[in-house]
């Protein structure tokens, strides 16, 4: 499928839309005051994927602590996925990092994921860890993911 689509930083307005795509896609989402407060923090970068008619369907959030990217939050909704769009939002996550400084980035991701692995990998994340039992509904282990630069 062919989308038109646009990747702007998140603000603050956007918890209640971010929420709703967290809530079509996982089953265990975060809520809207979850990115009301986050989207506060002055370390932490969320960007939205966006229809032309501001319709958003996909998320991405980067938090830089200590010098490292935390990558998570990344969704897209059902209809668009295969699109590129959670391509285009991990390279800006990524781009948003490098001009802050960050060379080492990691993200966890539900081990039985594998197009979100497989899309990781293809931006140089590699497992380095396993979380046993990490994600509830369903009971699944989490993949501990790094893509070291530095």
């Amino acid at each position: 499928m062919d989308v038109t689509f646009r990747i702007r930083r998140m603000e603050r307005g956007d918890a209640k839309a971010a929420a709703e795509v967290e809530k079509a896609c996982f089953s265990e989402p975060w809520s809207e005051a979850s990115y009301d407060a986050t989207l506060l923090l002055p370390y932490a970068h969320y960007f939205a994927a966006e229809l032309e008619d501001g319709t958003m369907i996909g998320t991405i959030g980067l938090q830089i602590i200590a010098g490292e990217g935390e990558i998570s939050n990344v969704a897209t909704l059902l209809p668009y996925r295969r699109s590129g769009i959670a391509h285009a939002l991990v390279e800006e996550a990524l781009q948003t990092g490098k001009e802050r400084g960050v060379t080492d980035y990691t993200l966890e991701v539900r081990s039985g994921n594998t197009a979100a692995i497989a899309l990781y990998e293809s931006f140089g994340f590699q497992t380095e860890g396993v979380r046993k039992n990490f994600y509830r509904e369903p009971c699944e282990d989490a993949l501990i993911m790094w893509k070291r630069n530095g």
